[in-house]
């Protein structure tokens, strides 16, 4: 049985005809592929080796992402600021998550949007 994906569309971009984030800034190029250097470059065997541990890597977590759907998962954000939240969906870049029913300390929040750089780390049950 396929499960579908739920995808987030984010608003038009900074140039009017992208959507996300300005390609230019700062904050995405430290979250491109060039932030992540292999130290496998010099032997062809260990780059592929590389690659392949990374295909795997990503799967899984792309996996995860897709387990978590619906579910509650608990945020830990900077400041040792703990949420929880139910998981809807991720952005294409995997930039932001939308979530709903947001606990936060202050209140709840209905739907939110958590910026994956302000994320620590996050848990779910299986």
């Amino acid at each position: 049985m396929t499960v579908p994906v739920a995808v987030l569309r984010l608003p038009r971009g900074p140039d009017g005809s992208s959507r996300g984030f300005d390609p230019n800034s700062p904050r995405f190029q430290a979250l491109g592929p060039s932030s992540l250097p292999s130290r496998a470059c010099e032997n062809p065997a260990n780059l592929e080796l590389e690659q392949e541990t990374r295909v795997v890597m990503r799967e899984r977590y792309l996996r995860s992402l897709v387990a978590m759907v619906g579910q509650p998962v608990n945020f830990v954000m900077y400041e040792k600021v703990n949420v929880t939240a139910l998981f809807g969906a991720s952005d294409i870049d995997i930039l932001n998550f939308q979530v709903s029913g947001l606990q936060t300390p202050l209140g709840i929040q209905r739907e939110a949007l958590l910026r994956c750089s302000d994320i620590i780390a996050y848990s779910f049950e299986i």
